[in-house]
């Protein structure tokens, strides 16, 4: 025997291979001379050869060796070829047979061919037979191999395309012409509770919710046309979960036309009819629960559940034009709650969050059918009157207001005391506008705080009026301006990831010679009604220059300072070079400055918005969103803003009481802030609890009581200074550390 002698076929024989490996040809021929002649033809062209001169011989390589090519003789002295062939096929070896035999009989070759032999030639037999039978066997040999790998790429190319299919978020899914389901995908049942195979030859109508199957038979059927093969519908499928609520989907429907066109047509380019319909159902369900929630909290009160400020105008510019129509009166209340900011400042916002809701509902309790209540911020609620028949019944309304608030409230283990200044405004005698009337009001309340708090005032001519007040208020903030009575204050940012410091929010605040610190929402609105906007803007970007300069100077290490920049600021067009001659002067890196500017920006004149801001962006200066989704701004000013921060409004924050709980809203604004590569900043945090949720949410740089209260230049300083271990290691943060 001889094996293992590498051989080749002759010009224009393909040699084959498994891999990279040659192929193995066995020789089974007990004429030694012929052997010696065969190994002789095959011999170095890069086969490798094996050699036997019996059965047995031939059989023990068989099984020990796969082998692509046997050319086998008949006559063996200890059995037959016929034998060995049955021998392999009983093994199912697999090898392609060319048999040789010197029988002139017709059996023999028959009996080959039955047992799967590849070819047979008859001894003697010519060199190019030879090599034309063997390059044929290999060839068919390697054509087999090649088959079998490409059904094995098409198997595994099937189960990967089922499985991303069967993986897919969406339920895809094919129809008959007759609606009937050809095929669905396994998202079904996690999305809706049903198999695929309970679904697979049913109509697709078991999947549609009652209440939209007209929609689902149009979208389905009817609405096809030669011209129109795709649509998109939005439908509620039923759910089989325990729950059974429906959810919503946006179904896109792909119409599968016939391959056949209509001749008679002129151009014979269309379709004759559909054989099927290819859908895609992404379930929105969540999007749409929280787009409905964000709209509805575009225009009510997070904390109170009540109207805010946009739909109230809408309500009162409503009554205003009935009472109008009617040639009636109206009333419009101001409601401010006495003693609130003791209660706000003495036990905390948390506590005082839940009075404010508590005294709303309260409020709410006292209104007529059709009256409306809504909170415009901090303490201070509304309240539209329509209808009214006389003064006398916004007195009674008014009256059950303080008699509701004058019961005691149960908070923190402890009992409350608060009561409510309510001025009172009549249309038309005291105002014709929503303005007009809401100042009147309001001036009709500071008027019932100056007489002693806890009771009611109508307006009169004869009290302070708006344009006065405003005239002293203009006044003293010239005075604080000349006399220095002004101050930044700033709000620790801290990276919860590190317990570091890496920035502050500025605030400015007032040092009033009578009412003492004032924070900005005390004063500046007044200074942006009266223009006085510009010069403190002005001042405050010399203050912080030359604050940060001073931080600058501790150690290495660049916080980042957010300044809050007053819409009529932006208006001016000179912010711009403004900021940049301040940085310039004091050589701070405008990297370190970060623009907070609120959503609203983007209705008052949002093309001049832009601009201003891009121009700050190409400086280096970073753009924040402050109170982000407190307003009613499209989302799409997002993608046209040069926007690099999202900070999460307190209001959102405060919701917060339970680790365990959806908040919907914040989840979603870290989503939005994740989806378009923004830094997230939650402001107003002050518990543990909120802390560790906005954490686990992805949200991971904060600001809030929990870490510090906004501190002036000095106090920071210490902060700073600790962080860069020029006094101590900076220890992180605890709670309420400056309560």
């Amino acid at each position: 025997m001889n094996t293992g002698v590498p051989g080749a076929l002759g010009v224009g024989l393909n040699v084959f291979a498994v891999g990279r490996s040659p192929a193995r040809v066995l020789l089974v021929e007990d004429e030694p001379r012929l052997l010696s002649s065969l190994q002789a033809m095959l011999g170095g062209k890069g086969l490798e050869i094996s050699s036997a001169t019996n059965g047995a011989e031939a059989l023990d390589l068989l099984n020990a060796i796969p082998f692509d090519l046997a050319i086998l003789d008949l006559g063996l002295p200890d059995m037959s070829g016929h034998a060995i062939m049955d021998a392999m096929n009983a093994k199912q070896l697999g090898v392609n047979v060319i048999v040789t035999s010197g029988d002139s009989g017709i059996e023999s070759a028959i009996g080959a061919l039955k047992r799967g032999a590849f070819d047979y030639l008859r001894k003697p037999y010519t060199r190019e037979e030879l090599f034309r039978t063997v390059d044929n066997a290999l060839r068919q040999r390697r054509l087999l191999a090649e088959n079998q790998r490409m059904t094995q790429q098409l198997e595994t190319s099937e189960r990967k395309h089922r499985n991303l299919v069967d993986s897919s978020p969406d339920i895809i899914f094919t129809l008959d012409p007759q609606g009937l389901f050809t095929f669905i995908n396994r998202r079904v049942q996690n999305l809706l509770g049903f198999t695929a195979e309970e679904m697979s030859g049913h109509h697709y109508s078991k999947l549609i919710h009652v209440d939209d199957l007209k929609r689902a038979h149009y979208a389905f059927n009817e609405g096809w046309s030669r011209y129109n093969l795709s649509r998109n519908i939005e439908l509620r499928f039923q759910s089989n979960h325990g729950d059974g609520e429906p959810r919503t989907f946006n179904v896109e429907l792909v119409g599968i036309p016939k391959l056949k066109f209509d001749t008679a047509n002129d151009n014979g380019s269309e379709p004759i009819g559909l054989i099927g319909t290819h859908g895609v159902a992404r379930d929105i369900t969540d999007r749409m629960k929280a787009d409905q929630l964000i709209s509805y909290q575009a225009y009510h009160d997070i904390l109170t559940d009540l109207p805010n400020r946009v739909l109230f105008r809408d309500r009162l510019n409503l009554a205003i034009l009935q009472a109008r129509r009617n040639n009636s009166e109206l009333a419009l209340m101001f409601i401010d709650l006495d003693r609130f900011k003791l209660v706000n400042d003495t036990m905390g916002h948390a506590v005082g969050d839940v009075l404010l809701q508590q005294a709303s509902v309260r409020l709410k309790a006292c209104l007529r059918r059709g009256d409306t209540l809504a909170r415009l911020g901090g303490d201070e609620f509304t309240v539209v009157l329509p209808e009214l028949s006389a003064r006398e019944d916004a007195v009674f309304v008014a009256e059950k207001f303080l008699e509701s608030l004058r019961q005691p409230f149960e908070l923190a283990g402890q009992t409350i005391h608060i009561s409510a200044s309510i001025g009172i405004a009549i249309y038309p005698s005291d105002g014709e506008t929503i303005d007009e009337l809401i100042s009147n009001s309001d001036i009709a309340m500071y008027h019932t705080k100056s007489d002693g708090k806890n009771g009611h005032t109508f307006f009169k001519r004869e009290m302070l009026d708006a344009s006065t007040r405003k005239v002293e208020i203009e006044h003293s903030l010239h005075l604080a301006l000349a006399r220095g009575e002004l101050e930044m204050y700033y709000q620790p940012q801290i990276d919860i990831n590190s317990t570091h410091l890496i920035g502050a929010e500025a605030l400015m605040r007032w040092n009033h010679p009578t009412r003492g610190l004032l924070s900005a929402g005390e004063f500046l609105p007044f200074a942006e009604e009266n223009g006085l906007i510009i010069a403190l803007s002005d001042w405050m970007l010399g203050s912080i220059c030359r604050d940060l300069l001073v931080w600058n100077a501790i150690g290495p290490e660049r916080l980042r300072l957010s300044i809050n920049l007053s819409p009529h600021y932006l208006d001016r067009g000179d912010f711009y070079s403004k900021l940049d001659a301040a940085l310039l002067s004091h050589g701070i890196d405008p990297s370190q400055i970060e623009v907070e500017v609120t959503e609203n920006i983007c209705i008052r004149n949002p093309d001049s918005a832009i601009s201003q801001l891009e121009r700050l962006a190409q400086l280096g200066v970073r753009v924040a969103i402050d109170d982000f989704g407190t307003g009613y701004s499209s989302l799409s000013y997002l993608h046209r803003f040069p926007v690099h921060t999202l900070k999460i409004d307190r209001s959102f924050v405060v919701e917060i009481h339970d680790g365990n709980t959806q908040f919907p809203v914040v989840l979603a604004i870290i989503a939005i802030a994740k989806g378009l590569g923004l830094t997230l900043v939650a402001e107003g945090v002050e518990t543990l609890t909120q802390l560790r949720y906005l954490e686990n949410a992805g949200c991971h740089l904060m600001q809030g009581w929990y870490f510090h209260k906004a501190l002036p230049q000095t106090r920071i300083l210490d902060l700073v200074k600790a962080q860069t271990g020029q006094s101590g290691l900076f220890s992180g943060f605890s709670a309420f550390s400056d309560l």
